[in-house]
């Protein structure tokens, strides 16, 4: 997905901006890149793969190379970003987040109407980042560029630059997929997709960006450029796995929100036979686990961490870009706690089940360590679609998502034409999908969280939600 960090100020802010970033890790494991803006020495850049090393130590000695009064850094896990433009606009720095769909499109159309190119990578592709700067900067005014991007995209565009005299303009994505926040203390002020990064630095919490809404930041005040929009999209799945514990969307805290998430499911469970034996619950660490202990709380069973995560030099088994690599890592930071396994019925919550390449393995690692039985909980509903607007999985197609494979086996394509009844744990269908899961992982029962259990989790409205990953709604 990726995230953004900047801050417009009256002293050099180089440091804050540092660990401000640093802060939005969690959310990408591609690359990070900052920009500064001096008086003296004006826009300066630094871009680093954080792919085999974090962030924080590929810039280490960024004090050293840079400094300035405001400054953005972002974390991505796309392009390298980010990317210092000059245009009609003067001098600038963006970077952004998101995903564009119609990329090609809008390339052949810009390229068609002028004398111009694009820097292009191995097979031709354009830098998204870039891309968003060319239609920027086709409108007089920079509000207004921003404005023609984003309704020029098929996707998600949240946009944050740093221009020459040291003002940041930033806009939330038209549908509000992305939260972004503005802090303020008597220095200047932050912005950031993750309120907290700014709060650990002493910033208090201003303003949350409405959908589409453009401001204007400057050391001394904030002014809106353009008014938030109506209708609004928030990404669902931000509460289920990706927003760190510590963080607050549109009023709703992630960690609180995963507790209530799984005293849901165990509420769901309460009549189930099959858990009535269950001597543990825990969850698949790190983002299973306060939905795990939810679960615990309301179904009175005990909690347990049946095994731990190694995690001081791998924080992430996703983060090498290979996938036999991440799994590889993924088992290697596993450490059993026996006793707690050993002859034991456990019970386990996921975020979610999206391939289950790692699950499986996980599974199989507590048999080999004694388990009696593992019965499995997700904490979302299956997944049926890949996601067109955050790149939240890696999945280059639907087909990778294992309820779709699962499907296809079952009832061939006709099955896509089913897949509400799939979701849903109490027809036929959606107990053969079930059923077919627990087999190929070995699982003494699954279960999913519905839709509408987690929209009641989160506690906003429906329809200000992006549920499209499980049911196709965009």
């Amino acid at each position: 997905m990726g995230g953004f960090f900047g801050i417009t100020s009256k002293q050099d802010c180089l440091a804050d901006v540092f660990f401000g970033t640093d802060y939005h890790s969690h959310l990408g494991t591609r690359r990070g890149g900052l920009a500064a803006y001096d008086p003296e020495i004006g826009l300066q850049r630094k871009i680093h793969s954080i792919e085999n090393a974090p962030f924080r130590t590929r810039f280490e000695h960024i004090f050293e190379e840079m400094c300035g009064c405001a400054a953005i850094g972002c974390i991505s896990d796309s392009e390298p970003q980010p990317l210092l433009i000059r245009s009609h606009h003067g001098a600038y720095a963006i970077c952004a987040i998101g995903r564009i769909n119609n990329a090609e499109a809008l390339i052949d159309q810009y390229l068609s109407g002028s004398c111009v190119h694009f820097d292009a990578k191995t097979g031709g592709r354009v830098n998204d980042v870039e891309l968003l700067a060319a239609l920027i900067d086709q409108k007089a005014d920079f509000a207004e560029g921003i404005r023609f991007a984003q309704e020029s995209v098929e996707g998600t565009a949240s946009i944050l630059t740093l221009r020459q005299d040291g003002s940041l303009i930033v806009a939330r994505d038209r549908l509000g997929r992305i939260p972004v926040t503005v802090g303020r203390r008597d220095d200047g002020y932050a912005v950031s997709f993750e309120s907290f990064a700014y709060e650990k630095l002493g910033f208090v919490f201003e303003k949350e960006l409405g959908p589409g809404e453009i401001v204007e930041l400057t050391p001394e005040r904030m002014t809106q450029l353009r008014a938030p929009g109506r209708e609004k999209r928030i990404c669902s799945f931000l509460w289920s796995y990706y927003g760190y514990p510590t963080s607050t969307y549109e009023g709703v805290n992630v960690e609180s929100m995963r507790y209530r998430n799984g005293a849901i499911l165990a509420r769901s469970d309460r009549n189930r036979e099959d858990v009535q034996e269950i001597d543990y619950v825990g969850g698949v660490p790190d983002s299973g686990t306060p939905h795990a202990i939810g679960y615990a709380n309301e179904s009175g069973k005990h909690f347990a961490r049946a095994f731990i995560k190694y995690t001081p030099t791998w924080a992430r088994s996703f983060m090498p870009p290979a996938q036999v690599d991440r799994n590889t890592i993924a088992k290697m930071k596993q450490i059993p706690v026996t006793e707690m396994i050993r002859d034991k019925n456990l019970l386990f919550v996921d975020d979610s089940i999206v391939r289950g390449t790692q699950l499986k393995e996980t599974v199989e690692f507590l048999y080999e360590n004694g388990a009696k039985s593992v019965h499995m909980r997700s904490a979302c509903p299956p997944i049926m679609f890949g996601c067109k607007y955050l790149n939240f999985t890696r999945a280059t197609s639907d087909m990778e998502l294992i309820a779709r494979r699962v499907i296809l086996e079952l009832e061939g394509e006709a099955g896509f034409e089913h897949l509400d009844e799939y979701a849903d744990g109490s027809t036929e269908r959606g107990r053969k999908l079930r059923a077919n899961i627990c087999e190929r992982f070995h699982f003494a029962s699954l279960e999913f969280q519905s839709v509408e259990n987690v929209i009641e989790a989160i506690g906003l409205p429906e329809c200000d939600l992006c549920t499209y990953c499980w049911n196709g709604k965009e």
